[in-house]
């Protein structure tokens, strides 16, 4: 039964795909009604002046016949429109077949009596010549629809065939049994034109079909449905290119309160329910033109428009009692709880970033204050940005006093499981607060613009590292897009490459989606003056961004990483491992290495080495260590090949 349901969604495809192809082609048909009109008034022109030199009455007729269908014709071209809807594909063809068709024989019924007639032959040359070359040029132009093209010769051209056998003459006669091989040698003219049209645009369909597909999935969160943080962006960009002055809109960020903990008791499948269900009660409570996102874990983004401040509370009111109704989930009942953050545009922000964070400072103060509940950004909200000028001040203290270190990563062939890079990861110990994590001040050193400094900093450093390693050993360096536009960002490059001693080719920047957003001019030149130096390129969190194909076409990369949250997590399914699969065939293409990121088990290994992916990289292989380790993890690689060579 699933076999024969499989089968029968083929067919509905392929009768779809058919079914687009033949609008297309007949579309063909009405491109250009200019040259229809100017054939029609060169024909009927030669026809006149055929039967005014030929001095025969009857000629007339055929005239009038011309310039009437001939009217009816352009008429018909101009007045239906092959991109309506409301006209059908059969009717659009019905209508043309009519018209060439008529014209076509009255065409060919003229030239032949021209011949029946004896007129004088200066007139049948006119028009014989006419009628045949008339079939000759439409059918290659009318081999979209085959039927047409082909019968449009055959009716100018059998007319003038079986006058010429019926006179006689041996002349005549040589030029019937000529059209009769010419209509066989257009036929398959036509035929092979049809051939290639119907199978390029075919091509074309299901090309844009899969281009279509990849991206609904690169912006849609596979557990919910809704849009994931690709998504959003790309809603509020489009949303944020088109409001005017007067436009109000809200964005609510919604954090679920200890989700963590339905996921640690009652396991990931059923978290994943409840954020399906939490999903469906916030697309049906949410306003029409709203965009609902799963921004990320137990996060959802509402960005709706609104009337004023008030038709922002109410709309926040209605979510948050709506996500707080108890979830039935196999018969247990669990109790959600949510805090939601809110920000208005234009009073907390002109610009999606500033929304965001606002939103995100609000939604932070909702959290502080007791959580399961809402609170609108004000200007008070000043504690996070006290913060972040805090971090900067140190950050910036810490690069002089050496706090920071370089740690390093195996990417590993998984292959022949060994070490083929080591990504330079930052960290930061300091002397009163501890570790800080990178995503606490890395964030800071962007927008502040000290990420220029730690940026060429971290290079030189993990540069330096990596000249102490075997030549195939290679080191891999996170750029941020401000670094990368940042002037003389190239230089800082090569000056760090020159001062370590390093082989340029031993050196993969990786650089997320992100930096190919804006077309911009210095991202171009600076991918550009390293490449040609031998830098390598790699493409970082591949499927988190916009995901555009564009990038790997336009620009010389040589390396995609694959986000972990498609290798490991709660999102982790049949989808995903389709996206990876994808991925690294287009990948194996291209030939372009294909890195695995976020692998923790065996299981993850083998099934993303089965996908296609040549390079994994994870806890599994090993955490991100100091220097001294990870020289100390070469050395033991190259101590156990040659012990194994040995024995």
């Amino acid at each position: 039964m699933r076999a024969i349901c499989a089968a029968r969604l083929r067919r509905e495809r392929a009768d779809k795909l058919s079914a687009r192809v033949r609008r297309i082609l007949v579309k063909t048909l009405y491109t250009q009604p200019a040259s229809l009109a100017i054939g029609a008034f060169t024909t009927v022109t030669a026809a006149t002046l055929a039967a005014w030199f030929a001095e025969m009455p009857e000629l007339y007729v055929g005239c009038v016949l011309l310039t009437v269908i001939a009217v009816a014709r352009v008429t018909a071209a101009l007045g239906l429109s092959p991109n309506s809807h409301g006209t059908s594909t059969r009717k659009l063809e019905l209508v043309y077949e009519i018209g060439a068709f008529s014209y076509a024989l009255v065409l060919g019924m003229y030239g032949a009596a021209t011949i029946w007639l004896e007129a004088p032959s200066e007139v049948q040359v006119l028009m014989v010549a006419n009628a045949l070359c008339y079939g000759v040029g439409v059918s290659p132009r009318n081999a979209g629809r085959p039927v047409i093209g082909i019968g449009q010769l055959a009716l100018a051209c059998v007319p003038i065939m079986v006058a010429c056998l019926a006179s006689g003459k041996p002349g005549l006669i040589v030029l019937a049994v000529t059209i009769g091989l010419l209509i066989p040698a257009m036929m398959s003219i036509v035929l092979n034109v049809f051939k290639v049209l119907r199978d390029s645009i075919s091509a074309a369909e299901t090309s844009q079909q899969l281009a279509d597909k990849m991206q609904h999935l690169a912006r849609t969160d596979v557990v919910t449905g809704l849009a994931n943080r690709a998504g959003l962006n790309h809603a509020m960009v489009e949303t944020m290119m088109t409001v005017d002055d007067d436009t109000r809109l809200a964005l609510i960020w919604i954090d679920l309160d200890r989700f963590k903990e339905v996921n640690d008791l009652l396991g990931h499948p059923v978290g994943d329910r409840v954020l399906s269900e939490v999903a469906r009660r916030l697309t049906d409570v949410c306003p029409d033109g709203s965009t609902v996102s799963r921004f990320g874990g137990d996060e959802f983004v509402l960005f709706c428009p609104v009337d004023d401040r008030k038709h922002a509370e109410r709309i926040a009111s209605e979510v948050h009692a709506e996500i707080m109704r108890t979830v039935r989930i196999d018969g247990d009942r669990l109790e959600v709880r949510a805090s939601l953050g809110v920000a208005l545009l234009p009073e907390d922000g002109r610009d999606a970033d500033t929304l965001m964070q606002s939103a995100d400072l609000a939604l932070y103060h909702a959290k502080v204050g007791g959580r399961a509940q809402t609170r609108f950004f004000d200007k008070t909200m000043t504690r996070d940005l006290v913060r972040r000028r805090e971090i900067e001040d140190e950050l910036r203290a810490a690069l002089q006093r050496d706090e920071l270190s370089i740690f390093f990563q195996p990417i590993v062939d998984l292959e022949t499981g060994k070490i083929r890079t080591f990504e330079a990861l930052v960290r930061w110990f300091h002397p009163e607060k501890g570790e800080l994590r990178p995503d606490e001040f890395i964030p800071v050193a962007e927008e502040t613009g000290v990420i220029v400094t730690l940026g060429n900093w971290i290079t030189a450093q993990a540069a330096r590292t990596a000249a102490q390693w075997p030549e195939d050993v290679t080191v891999a360096v996170n750029l941020s897009p401000l670094q990368i536009r940042a002037p003389g960002a190239a230089l800082g490059i090569r000056n760090a490459l020159r001062e370590a001693g390093l082989d340029p080719a031993r050196l993969e920047l990786e650089v997320t989606e992100s930096l190919f957003i804006e077309d911009n001019h210095a991202t171009a030149a600076f991918i550009e003056e390293l490449s040609s130096i031998g830098v390598k390129f790699a493409l970082d969190d591949f499927g988190t961004g916009y995901s555009s194909l564009g990038y790997i076409n336009t620009f010389p990369l040589n390396k995609i990483k694959v986000d972990r949250s498609f290798v490991s997590g709660p999102n982790v399914g049949r989808k995903s491992d389709a996206i990876i699969r994808a991925v690294a065939e287009m990948g194996s293409t291209l030939e372009m290495e294909i890195v695995a990121e976020g692998l923790e088990t065996i299981e993850q290994v083998q099934a993303v080495r089965e996908a296609g992916c040549t390079l994994g990289q994870g806890f599994y292989f090993s955490r991100a260590v100091p220097d001294y380790l990870a020289a100390m993890l070469l050395a033991q690689e190259r101590d156990s090949d040659t012990r194994r060579v040995i024995g």
